[in-house]
């Protein structure tokens, strides 16, 4: 089960993460299941990272969060020649 809470614009925790992808001071990519989570805003930090509970904290201005797919790991040459 994922979760995702936001107080205050301020304080960001995602339980159901298995992953943290990237994280630096604008942005944040957590993959959660099939999917990554890209966490934008400035002053973003790590405040906790614990991957055996599945959760992971942020602190920081949190202006935005937008849910991607994750990366086609099948070679550019088989997609286009299907």
């Amino acid at each position: 089960m994922e979760t995702i809470c936001i107080e205050d614009r301020k304080k960001l925790t995602i339980k159901g993460a298995t992953k943290v992808i990237s994280s630096t001071d604008s942005q944040a990519v957590v993959e959660i299941g099939g999917t990554n989570v890209v966490v934008t805003g400035s002053n973003i930090e790590v405040t906790k990272l614990d991957l055996d509970n599945k959760e992971v904290c942020f602190s920081g201005n949190i202006n935005g969060l937008k849910y991607t797919q994750k990366a086609d790991k099948t070679p550019l040459y088989k997609r286009l020649f299907k």
